[in-house]
């Protein structure tokens, strides 16, 4: 079944904005990570189940705390003494959907814990390099309200995220009539495997088959220009840009399609490039908010008008 039969699948059990599980299921086989912020109570949880089991892949879920430590995220070495040898314990880390929930919560020594795996694919236990099994992705939470005992996420943990998003207020008369039908709060386990692991890594080798064409590549640039307002300390990196152009590939092949339009470009890019504008104060405390300001290109750069 294709990728679109999947979200159809996720979305007869959550109720929420179809995009928004397509551009999750978009950063999935663009090998990115996502990062919700959101009030609690909202179906994060229940959506990362969603994935994992209607993608056919493997789920751990990581409740972040104050006094986590990196081992309980990657594991460590455990003596035994009736084989007199360490032995490898493996952490919740050794996924392929990850929810890492409530990530603020936790000391930045153990958000560091992720960085290495986030980014290579791989992580470090006494001093052995362990490989992750793909695909790999990292849902991770936070609640962009409660504040008090979190530890922010630093500019380079951030800039791993492929994609920031918000969920959002669900409808809630349909919800509550299909929570009644369900009988449960947590659906996950209707629905149906529509995918396997082989079919999701089949559809992340693709995407580098999806076409762009120059104009879609000059389009993508322009969001430089970001780095000379004057209200931006710091704009779109180049892996920034870069990873707009693979996120919007990615949501085409979503979308069904083997070529990139500007509405793919335009679809991701606020979600892709908001977290990594860094404003400067005096604009921050006049309430500047970098979604804005993304949203503000997107209805001034020229849309490149060309047909296949």
């Amino acid at each position: 079944m294709s990728l679109a039969g999947a979200v159809d699948e996720i979305s007869r059990y959550y109720v929420g904005d179809r995009s928004t599980m397509e551009k999750i299921l978009a950063a999935l086989v663009a090998g990115g990570h996502v990062l919700i912020e959101d009030v609690p109570g909202v179906g994060k949880t229940l959506l990362a189940k969603l994935f994992s089991k209607v993608l056919g892949l493997s789920y751990r879920r990581i409740q972040f705390t104050p006094d986590l430590l990196p081992s309980d995220i990657v594991g460590t070495k455990v003596w035994r003494r009736e084989r007199e040898e360490f032995e490898t314990v493996k952490g919740p880390i050794f996924t392929n959907v990850l929810l890492a929930d409530e990530i603020n919560r936790a000391p930045p020594k153990t958000q560091a814990a992720l960085l290495e795996a986030m980014q290579e694919l791989q992580v470090t236990i006494e001093g052995e390099t362990y490989q992750l099994d793909r695909p790999f992705l990292v849902l991770a939470t936070q609640n962009p309200i409660e504040l008090e005992g979190t530890y922010p996420l630093p500019e380079a943990q951030l800039d791993r995220f492929m994609l920031r998003i918000s969920l959002g207020y669900p409808d809630d008369r349909r919800l509550l009539k299909e929570r009644l039908a369900w009988r449960s709060d947590d659906p996950s386990a209707l629905a149906k495997a529509v995918l396997n692991k082989e079919g999701v890594l089949a559809a992340m080798s693709s995407v580098e088959d999806v076409e762009v064409v120059d104009e879609l590549l000059d389009y993508v640039a322009q969001f430089a220009s970001i780095r000379r307002d004057r209200r931006v300390a710091a704009g779109p990196s180049p892996r920034a840009l870069t990873s707009l152009l693979k996120a919007a590939r990615a949501y085409a092949l979503v979308q069904g399609r083997r070529y990139v339009v500007p509405d793919d470009v335009k679809a991701m890019a606020v979600d892709v490039l908001a977290h990594r504008i860094y404003l400067r104060p005096e604009y921050k405390l006049e309430g500047v908010d970098a979604r804005d300001l993304v949203r503000e290109y997107l209805a001034k750069i020229p849309v490149p008008r060309w047909r296949r």
